[in-house]
């Protein structure tokens, strides 16, 4: 018999991550699995960053509540990617 590939459960195995924040961009977060290292992020990407600073250590899982991203995209961004980029919140258009 065959997997099928499905969405995980709620109950799946938490993903244990280090959120950082850089000493150039504001309200801009980058998950990484925890025990990663940063060489699996763009160079580009940590540039723009400048220093990176340990802000977080996180266990999620698809139930947990993040503030400004779903559990979900991130768990999924760290599979595939091997980290998560969090930007800030758009600006209010001006009317």
């Amino acid at each position: 018999m065959s997997e099928v590939n499905s969405p995980k459960m709620p109950d799946s195995k938490p993903i244990a991550c280090t959120v950082y924040k850089g000493s150039r961009l504001t309200e801009t977060y980058l998950y990484l699995a925890r025990g990663a290292e940063e060489k699996i992020v763009p160079s580009e990407l940590l540039d723009r960053f400048g220093a990176l600073e340990a802000v977080i250590n996180l266990e999620l899982t698809p139930g947990t509540t993040l503030a400004r991203a779903k559990a979900e995209e991130v768990i999924a961004a760290i599979e595939s990617e091997g980290f998560y980029l969090q930007l800030p919140p758009a600006e209010p258009l001006l009317r």
